[in-house]
C-alpha cells in the first residue's frame, strides 16, 4: 500500500482540484493520501466523498502554518484525523485573513511594477481560499515576463534577501498554540519537512509541548537526514510519516504524486495512534487511582 500524506490541492496554493489529484493518485498506484492544504479543511469531506468513487483513502487532515518566535522560523504543523475539525476553524480563519490581507499588499505591489491588474492577478487565484505566491508568479508568466513560478523573478521579488523585495508580513501563532488548538480538536500533530525550515535544533521543544510525530519522508531530506529524525522518532516514540508536498506546477521543485511515501507499519501507528494513547491514558490513570487506595 502506497500512501502520500502530505498533498496539496486548489483550495490552497496546489496547481490541481481534489478530484484530479484523486485520479492522479489512483493511477499512480498510490491507494492512501491525505489532503493537507494551507490552513484549509475545506476540501476534507469533498475529499473522502470523491476517494471513496475512486477507490482511494483520504485520511482528513490540514497543513498549519506556525512561528518560533525564540528562533525566528517558520513552522508547519500537519494535523491528521481530527474528531472535532470544527475546533480548527477559527485558527485557520485567523490565519487566513492575515495571509489575504498580506497576498493583496503584494499583489498591488506587484500590479504598480508590472502592466498587469488586479483582477489578471486574483484571476489565477480562482477556486483558492486564498492569494498565494504562487498565484501572483503564474500571472506574471501568462504576462510573459518568465517561464517558471520559482526562479530569478520570484526570488527578486520575494526572497527576504532580496533588495527588491515585495513582501508584506503575516502573523502566524506559536507553535505551542497550534499543536494544542489541534489536540484540543482530537487531532494528531506532525511536524511537517523540518528540513525544509531547518527546524532540527528546536525538534525537542516541540516534543515537549506535546508533538505527536515528524515526517521524516520528504523531497527535502536527504537519506542521512532521513536516519537522524527516524532515530530522533524511535528515542522519543513518536510516530513517522512521509509525503511528498505534492503542488503540482506550483511546487518549488519537480514532484510527482507518492515521490516520498509513508510506509503500510506506519500508516497502520497513525491510524491506530488515538487508541493506543486513550488506552495509556487509562492504565495511567487506573495506576493512579490504585496508588492512592494503597496511600
Amino acid at each position: 500500500m502506497a500512501a502520500d500524506l502530505h498533498c496539496h490541492t486548489k483550495l490552497s496554493d496546489g496547481s490541481v482540484g481534489i478530484e484530479d489529484l484523486i485520479v492522479i493518485a489512483q493511477k499512480s498506484g498510490i491507494d492512501t493520501i491525505a489532503i493537507t492544504d494551507h490552513d484549509c479543511l475545506a476540501g476534507t469531506v469533498r475529499g473522502q466523498v470523491i476517494g471513496k468513487r475512486y477507490g482511494v483513502t483520504v485520511i482528513p487532515g490540514v497543513e498549519l502554518s506556525a512561528f518560533d518566535k525564540e528562533v525566528g522560523k517558520k513552522v508547519h504543523i500537519l494535523c491528521y484525523l481530527a474528531e472535532k475539525p470544527d475546533r480548527l476553524e477559527g485558527l485557520c480563519k485567523r490565519t487566513s485573513v492575515a495571509r489575504k490581507r498580506a497576498g493583496q499588499i503584494m499583489m498591488l505591489k506587484v500590479a504598480s511594477r508590472f502592466p498587469v491588474s488586479n483582477d489578471f492577478i486574483i484571476n489565477h487565484a480562482s477556486g483558492s481560499t486564498n492569494l498565494f505566491k504562487q498565484h501572483i508568479m503564474h500571472a506574471l508568466m501568462d504576462a510573459g515576463y518568465t517561464n517558471e513560478i520559482f526562479g530569478e523573478l520570484y526570488t527578486a521579488l520575494f526572497s527576504r534577501e532580496s533588495a527588491t523585495n515585495l513582501l508584506a508580513p503575516v502573523n502566524y501563532p506559536e507553535v505551542k498554540d497550534v499543536i494544542e488548538e489541534i489536540h484540543n480538536a482530537g487531532g494528531i500533530a506532525v511536524l511537517a519537512h523540518p528540513t525544509l525550515y531547518d527546524n532540527f535544533d528546536e525538534i525537542d521543544k516541540y516534543i515537549e509541548m506535546g508533538l505527536d510525530g515528524i515526517e521524516i519522508w520528504t523531497p527535502y531530506a536527504t537519506d542521512e537526514q532521513i536516519e537522524q529524525l527516524s532515530a530522533i522518532c524511535k528515542k522519543n516514540k513518536i510516530l513517522m510519516t512521509g509525503g511528498s508536498d505534492f503542488h503540482g506546477i506550483y511546487g518549488n521543485k519537480t514532484v510527482t504524486l507518492g515521490t516520498c511515501t509513508t510506509p503500510d507499519e506506519h500508516v497502520d501507528k497513525l491510524l491506530g495512534y488515538k487508541a493506543k494513547k486513550k488506552r495509556a491514558q487509562k492504565r495511567a490513570e487506573k495506576e493512579a487511582l490504585k496508588n492512592q487506595e494503597q496511600q
